[in-house]
């Protein structure tokens, strides 16, 4: 099946990204429509696909994942933090594919990948 997926997980406490929203936009001339937005579960991942079947097609996509609104409810972090928004921009270029985008999140760094 062709879709979007995405999970956090929360490298500071070694405990998935429970409760963290995510919105996902489609961007074409630089203009971004909101495709979706999603709380992340108790796994730190979505119920459902992001995106899938026919609504998931080749082009550029943006998923913003709201850390420093998590962060404030679980540390002790500055009132201006670090990182806020993380914004992670990407291709599709095989709307055949699944792509799966996981995130790995502290509340001074991030990292992300294309997985499985």
């Amino acid at each position: 099946m062709t879709k979007l997926t995405t999970h956090v997980l929360d490298v500071y406490s070694g405990k998935p990204g429970k409760g963290i929203k995510v919105d996902l936009y489609y961007v074409q001339n630089n203009k971004r429509e909101k495709l979706n937005s999603v709380i992340l579960n108790n796994d730190g991942r979505t119920n459902q696909p992001l995106i899938e079947g026919s609504n998931f097609k080749e082009g550029k996509y943006e998923l913003t994942f709201f850390v420093g609104d998590y962060f404030k409810k679980i540390a002790e972090i500055p009132k201006i933090p670090f990182l806020d928004d993380v914004v992670v921009k990407f291709g599709i270029s095989n709307s055949k594919e699944h792509y799966h985008v996981p995130l790995l999140v502290s509340p001074w760094s991030y990292s992300t990948y294309r997985g499985s």
